[in-house]
């Protein structure tokens, strides 16, 4: 099993920033990533990130304005978003894929972190 505690959630005017962090514990994981998910929305991929780092992938509404890391060293992935619009307001999961593809489709990863909530102001 892998446990995932996401942090750094909250509320920002519009135009702002956050970075939000995800700790991993338990076994070895490959694809890291993050979902959001908005009252009466289905939750939607954001952005993954490959094991080593090398590879990034993100969903079209964030490109330019989120970047998503991780330290492996720390077994934590993180996610900066600048530029927050009040579009962005959501619960964010961190989630962990033992796959080495990274895939969309929140139904295909396999671990789940307990969300954060991040609320943009206008």
């Amino acid at each position: 099993q892998v446990q995932l505690v996401e942090s750094g959630g909250g509320l920002v005017q519009a135009g702002g920033s956050l970075r939000l962090s995800c700790a991993a514990s338990g076994r070895t994981t490959n694809v890291m990533g993050w979902f959001r998910q908005a009252p009466g929305r289905e939750r939607e991929f954001v952005a993954a990130i490959s094991s080593a780092g090398g590879r990034t992938y993100y969903a079209d509404f964030v490109k330019g304005r989120f970047t998503v890391s991780r330290d492996n060293a720390k077994n934590t992935v993180f996610l900066q978003m600048n530029g927050l619009q009040r579009e962005d307001t959501a619960v964010y999961y961190c989630a962990a894929d033992r796959s080495v593809v990274i895939r969309t489709r929140a139904t295909e990863w396999d671990y789940w972190g307990q969300g954060t909530q991040v609320t943009v102001s206008s």
